[in-house]
């Protein structure tokens, strides 16, 4: 007569008790905010796509100024679309629950090793793209005096104080990495240490 070694089982999950589930489960609340940024990301792919209805249909009437005004403001659009792409997924992902993509062939490369360190140094990285873009279309702007591409009025201290909060944006984005990098080498040094005992 054969034994069948029996299968083992998986481990029983303790149940939480009911204020512990209340709090746990309160991250759920998150999800409306999640569906509103998809929203706003509708909004994006529709003010995207009349920015370039614009621009083709004017493309014989406009001047090289105003075409690569027209398109910094295509790019501006698309990157703020990614850095909505990435609180939804990121955030979804590290605060809600897991997506569950692995294996699946669209799976985002960043998403493997996200938590909210990483996806908090992706956000400063991509604020500073954007800022970028507005930075660089006000000195086109500002640079086109009487010209029929100014559509906005900018004085020199408008361009100047834009130009200190870029800079502003950088410097707490690298304060951030810095303090990321500085969190990071105090566990691997912990874990180093803990690892000859």
């Amino acid at each position: 007569m054969s034994i069948t070694p029996e299968t083992p089982q998986p481990p029983k999950r303790l149940g939480l008790r009911p204020i512990p589930m209340l709090i746990f489960g309160s991250r759920w609340l998150q999800l409306p905010l999640y569906v509103g940024l998809i929203v706003a990301q509708a909004v994006y792919v529709v003010l995207f796509l009349k920015e370039l209805w614009h621009l083709i249909s004017h493309s014989f009437d406009f001047s090289e100024q105003q075409i690569m005004l027209v398109v910094l403001g295509l790019i501006d659009v698309v990157m703020i679309s990614n850095l909505l792409v990435m609180v939804i997924v990121g955030g979804y992902e590290t605060f809600v629950s897991r997506l569950n993509l692995k294996g699946h062939p669209d799976e985002p490369e960043w998403l493997g090793h996200v938590n909210a360190s990483v996806l908090k140094i992706k956000l400063a990285m991509a604020i500073i793209g954007i800022s970028s873009i507005h930075l660089l279309r006000t000195f086109i702007e500002a640079g086109s005096i009487g010209s029929a591409t100014r559509t906005t009025n900018y004085t020199a201290e408008g361009v100047m104080w834009q130009t200190i909060i870029h800079t502003v944006f950088i410097l707490s984005a690298i304060g951030i990495a810095y303090v990321d990098k500085l969190s990071n080498d105090a566990v691997a040094r912990e874990a180093h240490g803990g690892s000859h005992h």
